[in-house]
């Protein structure tokens, strides 16, 4: 009998397990520097308001003084502070501590931030259009490129962090009984390891929620976007080259006025003035409505005849509306204030750091341990350096407004 026997090749073949390892291990090393900055970038912006408040003196509300200066008064300080600007929105603070903030096209075309104390209607300062909070959020977003080249990259790396997810948690034995399993300190590969499994395991609701809301702002690029709540309805449209109303002083108080009387559950928190072949002014704020974005409830009023043109509620969403409007309050762990961005800024902190310590896993494991792992990341991390240092250049022009 002539039968086939297999000849010894001297090479094993990798178990399923071990291959899952090589693709958790080839991801976390040659796209490391991009999946650090990425990560990194994301964490800070969660406190991207925070940061520019601790760095401007200019961002701080009295403190201790409870009143409220009113939207009129507001407007018209910084109308004044800016002659022959034009308002295009005015915003509270995230918090009472926060000035707010009035967006204004000054003569010269670029965009001028106007801080003014919400409380006693001073202004603090004209700043430039740019800040740690906008900065964080459009390098996080796009890299500084534009929304149709930058948002397709950074999204796309969710599908990286997807199969990451999947890999480690195949790689892993018995993962769940890893969630009280103490790091072991004998050496620094065997403490780092621990430390990497330990980080991702308690990290693993987080990670999944970055992906789905990742996955969801590429969706929604790619054409299955919720109908929109801006005004575009035909009603608040008008031709383009008709002047634009600037109500400041009572005028602009009648009109939020107008608007609670609409909604009377809207706390209104921002202005959108009218724009370019958009008539209205807009009171936009929070309601009755949990997980939406300030435009989910808005009124939308003629500021020349006073009337109500348009109305969004929050509880009145579709259910693919609500999905879009959550999608930032979750990514961005908005939507419990200061309590909730604490809790997302320590968690994107050992997402950071999973990224950091898989390399340093990697090199450990290894002879010449460092040298092969640079070598190892190769071009991947010298392509992803080039697109960071790309976006930092675009950055000042950017943030000119």
């Amino acid at each position: 009998m002539n039968e086939h026997i297999p000849v010894p090749t001297g090479r094993k073949t990798p178990k399923p397990r071990s291959r899952w390892w090589r693709l958790h291990a080839w991801l976390g090393l040659k796209l490391s520097v991009f999946l650090t900055v990425i990560l990194l970038s994301g964490t800070l912006a969660v406190m991207g308001n925070e940061i520019d408040w601790l760095a401007d003196p200019a961002m701080r509300a009295s403190p201790g003084v409870r009143d409220r200066a009113s939207w009129g008064t507001i407007a018209a300080n910084a109308l004044a502070a800016v002659p022959g600007g034009h308002i295009d929105l005015i915003e509270r603070g995230p918090d009472p501590w926060f000035a707010t903030v009035v967006v204004m096209k000054a003569p010269d075309g670029h965009r001028r931030r106007v801080l003014v104390d919400p409380a006693t209607g001073r202004v603090n300062r004209v700043a430039g259009f740019g800040g740690a909070q906008r900065f964080l959020r459009d390098f996080h977003r796009r890299l500084m490129l534009p929304v149709a080249i930058g948002l397709p990259i950074v999204t796309g790396f969710a599908f990286v962090l997807l199969t990451s997810l999947v890999s480690g948690l195949v790689t892993y034995k018995k993962f769940w009984r890893g969630f009280l399993r103490r790091p072991r300190w004998r050496d620094w590969r065997t403490a780092s390891g621990d430390l990497h499994r330990l980080a991702g395991l308690w990290s693993l609701w987080f990670l999944s929620l970055v992906i789905a809301t990742s996955i969801w702002y590429l969706v929604e690029l790619l054409g299955a976007s919720a109908p929109v709540l801006l005004p575009l309805d035909p009603v608040l449209q008008t031709d383009r080259s008709q002047d634009l109303a600037q109500p400041v002083g009572a005028a602009l108080d009648g009109l939020a006025h107008r608007a609670r009387e609409r909604f009377p559950d809207l706390d209104i928190r921002r202005i959108q003035y009218p724009f370019p072949g958009v008539r209205a002014v807009g009171f936009q704020g929070a309601a009755q409505s949990w997980l939406t974005t300030e435009k989910a409830n808005s009124v939308w009023i003629d500021p020349s005849t006073s009337q109500v043109l348009l109305t969004f509620e929050g509880p009145a969403l579709s259910a693919h509306q609500r999905i879009s409007e959550m999608a930032d309050p979750l990514h961005f762990g908005t939507w419990g204030g200061l309590a909730s961005k604490v809790v997302w800024f320590l968690f994107g902190s050992l997402l950071t750091g999973l990224a950091v310590t898989g390399v340093i896993i990697y090199a450990t494991r290894l002879r010449g341990a460092w040298r092969v792992a640079a070598r190892g990341i190769s071009w991947w991390g010298l392509a992803g350096a080039a697109c960071i240092a790309g976006a930092l250049l675009l950055a000042p022009a950017a943030l000119m407004g």
